[in-house]
């Protein structure tokens, strides 16, 4: 049996053409809906997000017709802080030039880049089930070293400088290394913080787990401040611009192969460390 899509769309009615054409005939209100789904990445990956596959998306739904509001769908686990940055800076941007209004729609999943996206919107709201939050940053790798003293292999590594092979998990772990690592993370995570001080302001709460990389689901997150509450996109914007409200709809096309089901081995890997950041969430 099929599933019926979520946003149908309708042949215009002799009503909506004369609208079109009329100027002074007022036209029924409309509501650019984006999705935004993935890992947020730089790229490479088959279908993932990133300033540069969303930046087509955003620009035609806030310019395109003069939208009421601009929707965005979000499911998404996370990944790359910059690409995070780099999109939520594009929405933010493009809502306060255009005078349009930004609602953040969460689906199973809004968390850490993924809810930077989410708070780069005027209004968060989630399905009872939503899981939002993880706002904080992780760093995971493996340790080799002594699997190749195992077997015998000398690693020959020359560097001009002496921290280019920081981290490298063919050694030993240098406290040096690891110190030097939760720096950098700091400073990310201090940015994290800032933008979502700057989203969601007076509304968060005191809760001494918000920035810890904590993850609430549904009604919960309203209580710390993360969202507005429980909501989906097609009635809470039919009960703010009316029945009448028009929905156009934008998303990333697929990967041609992806499509068919060919991947290369190098796209299988990283889709299983895409799918490991889903895990994370029981997802």
């Amino acid at each position: 049996m099929g599933v019926a899509p979520l946003f149908r769309p309708l042949a215009p009615s002799t009503s909506d053409l004369m609208k079109r054409f009329i100027p002074f005939m007022k036209s029924d209100p409309l509501v650019a809906v984006v999705k935004l789904n993935g890992v947020i990445a730089a790229g490479g990956r088959g279908q993932v997000l990133s300033d540069a596959s969303t930046a087509p998306l955003l620009e035609k739904a806030f310019r395109k017709g003069k939208p009421k509001a601009v929707a965005l769908v979000i499911n998404s686990p996370g990944g790359s802080p910059v690409q995070s940055s780099l999109i939520g800076a594009r929405i933010k941007r493009l809502s306060q030039e255009l005078e349009v209004k930004t609602f953040a729609f969460v689906e199973d999943v809004a968390a850490s880049g993924g809810y930077w996206l989410a708070a780069s919107a005027d209004e968060i709201w989630v399905d009872e089930s939503s899981i939002t939050g993880s706002i904080g940053v992780i760093s995971a790798s493996f340790g080799f070293n002594e699997l190749l003293d195992r077997y015998g292999i000398e690693r020959r590594v020359h560097t001009a400088g002496k921290d280019k092979s920081m981290l490298d998990p063919f050694r030993p772990e240098r406290p040096e290394d690891v110190e030097r690592l939760k720096a950098l993370q700091k400073k990310i995570h201090d940015n994290f913080i800032a933008h979502v001080k700057a989203g969601r302001g007076d509304s968060l709460s005191d809760d001494k787990d918000l920035f810890t990389g904590e993850i609430w689901v549904g009604n919960d997150a309203q209580k710390v401040g993360l969202v507005d509450g429980i909501g989906h996109v097609v009635p809470k914007m039919k009960e703010l611009y009316g029945d009448k409200v028009r929905f156009q709809v934008y998303g990333q096309k697929r990967p041609f192969f992806a499509r068919f089901g060919a991947q290369m081995m190098g796209e299988a890997i990283g889709q299983m460390d895409d799918r490991a950041l889903w895990a994370r969430y029981g997802l």
